[in-house]
Order: C-alpha cells, then structure tokens, then sequence
C-alpha cells in the first residue's frame, strides 16, 4: 500500500507539501542531540567558503545538501536585469544580519539554464529557498529589505518546524558581506496561537494545530499568517492517513462527487500538480448544486493560500473562479 509519498514543504507558494503528510512526529527542534532533517544533529555548524555562494547547474547537489542543515535562499538574477542590481545587496546585507542561520546561493539564469527551469523563474529576479533539500518559491520582482527580513524569519520559522536548525560559519566572507555590519541575531517570539500551532505540527497533531490557527484569527481577523498557516495544515489533516490509490480510485470511480474530486485534488496539489488541482475543482464547478458549487469556492481559496497569492498560477485560477460565479 503507496501512501502519500513524502518530498517537499511549503512557505505559501512551495513546490510540495507532502513530506509533512503522514511523517512520524519529530522531536522539539532545537533539543541537544536531537537529529534534523535526514540525520542531522540539531544546531549542527558547517564551514563554508561565505555565506554568499555561486549556485550552478554543476554544484547545486552540494547546495542541496548543504541546505539539509542550514535554509538555503535562491537568488535566481541575470545581468542584464535591472531591478537585480537592487536586490541582490539587499539579500547579501540580510544574509549577513542573520548570522550564519541563512546562506544565500546566487545563480545567473543565463549561464544556468538548468536551475532556471527548476525553480519556474518566469520573471528576474526570482527568490526561492532550498530547506531540506526541497525548493519553496518566495517571490519575484525588487522587494523592499523590511519585507524580505520578514520573508527570511518565515523561512526559518518553517526550517524550524521540518529539523533544519543548524548554521553556516564563514571561512572568508566575500567582499558584499564583509562590508555589511553583521549583528547578533535576534530571537522573535512567534505569537502565543502560532507557537502553539508550530508545537502541535511538530507533534503531528494537526486538528489542534488548525484549532490554534482558529484561535488567532478569531483575535485578527487579517492575520494573514494565521490564514495561510490554516490553510496549509487542514489540507495536511484532509490528507493523512490516505493512501494514493484510495484517493484516486473514489475519484476516477465517482467523478461528480464533490468531496472525492476535492480529497484528489488536495493530492494533486500537495504533490506539486498545482495547474491539474485548479482545472480539476474549475472544471467540476458548473456541473454542481448551489451547496457544491459554494464547497468548490471555499477549498479553492484555501488552496489559493497554500500555494500563494503571488504566484503566477493563481491569478489566471482566481478569474476563472470568477467568472463562473459571476
């Protein structure tokens, strides 16, 4: 019996979230001597060249690995990119800041054709992380530093709750980072529902993981962190303890029931067939009663937040929803 097979996580916008599916409750991350992503010892401190390297199409495995002990983030840039030129030092001078828990791996596009096309960069720049040894696609276009400060500590928030919880240590730091002023970094509590929402996931307790992110939206309603986190787990909690073949023969056996499309299409999504999750539920939608057709819009725009507003796939999702409700 094949269950849903375990090969990537999500940061609103990731390649796959299937690895938290049906995954053994992990240890507090962080405890001494607990092991982290594959193996790895918690806190685990590796030396490197610099915090800011070259990815290529020939060393990226060793980036990936490397990535399986300290968050990796992507700068996919090219040289005749302007709005680059901006970014890139805005991600070197945080890299930086954030002592060693980050490590930044630039790739010029035109040289590297390879990572290009693995990362989906549809526009320059692109940023991405590796954490684990999986991509999470983090957002295009110049980002302003505050924004990508809070991008970073979501990232590690997320590296934290998957075993990723060791640093990098910089043999000799290239000029871009030896210029910024390094600075100790600082540990920022998560809110009260959302630390109690991480310790649940960890524990593999999703129902009161969806309960806490509950909670904080019913305390902020426009907690948009809450929403995406909602989002995320309860289409892990629909998912666990289902097995592929289950899910998609109740689908291929029943192709106008609404909650077998929706449980397939949750599958298709966490394994990384978003464009196939979004035409199955859109295509099912006109053929349903007013209570399918309204189970049909809520599990889209949840799923719209697990993937991520930003990404290109779901504006063109999102007017077609549109456009069959109006």
């Amino acid at each position: 019996m094949t269950t849903v097979p375990p090969s990537g996580v999500n940061l609103r916008g990731a390649v796959d979230l299937s690895s938290l599916v049906n995954r053994p409750a992990p240890a507090a991350a962080g405890a001494p001597g607990v092991a982290g992503a594959a193996g790895v010892p918690a806190g685990t401190v590796i030396p490197v060249p610099s915090l800011v390297l070259e990815g290529t199409d020939a060393n990226f495995g060793e980036l990936l690995e490397l990535s399986k002990i300290v968050p990796v983030i992507v700068d996919l840039w090219a040289e005749w990119c302007e709005p680059c030129k901006t970014l890139t030092p805005v991600l070197e001078k945080l890299i930086a800041e954030f002592g060693g828990r980050l490590v930044l791996a630039t790739v010029d596009v035109d040289s590297n054709p390879q990572l290009s096309q693995a990362f989906a960069a549809q526009s320059i720049p692109t940023v991405a992380a590796v954490i684990g040894g999986q991509p999470v696609q983090l957002f295009s276009g110049a980002v302003p530093e505050a924004q990508v400060r809070e991008v970073f500590e979501r990232v590690l928030e997320l590296a934290a709750s998957n075993g990723v919880t060791g640093s990098a240590a910089a043999a000799d730091a290239d000029a871009a980072v030896a210029d910024a002023t390094p600075v100790e970094p600082v540990e920022v509590p998560l809110p009260p529902h959302h630390q109690a929402a991480y310790d649940a996931i960890e524990r593999g307790d999703y129902p009161a993981a969806i309960a806490e992110y509950k909670a904080a939206l019913a305390s902020d309603p426009r907690d948009t962190m809450a929403v995406a986190g909602l989002a995320q787990v309860s289409l892990l909690d629909r998912l666990t303890g289902k097995t592929i073949q289950a899910i998609r023969s109740e689908a291929a056996a029943a192709p106008d029931d609404v909650e077998a499309q929706l449980l397939v299409a949750d599958l298709d999504l966490s394994g990384g067939h978003i464009d196939d999750a979004f035409d199955r539920l859109l295509t099912l939608f006109p053929k349903q009663d007013a209570a399918g057709k309204n189970l049909i819009r809520q599990r889209l725009l949840e799923l719209f937040e697990v993937v991520g507003l930003d990404d290109p796939r779901v504006p063109p999702a999102r007017a077609r929803l549109a456009a069959l409700l109006y």
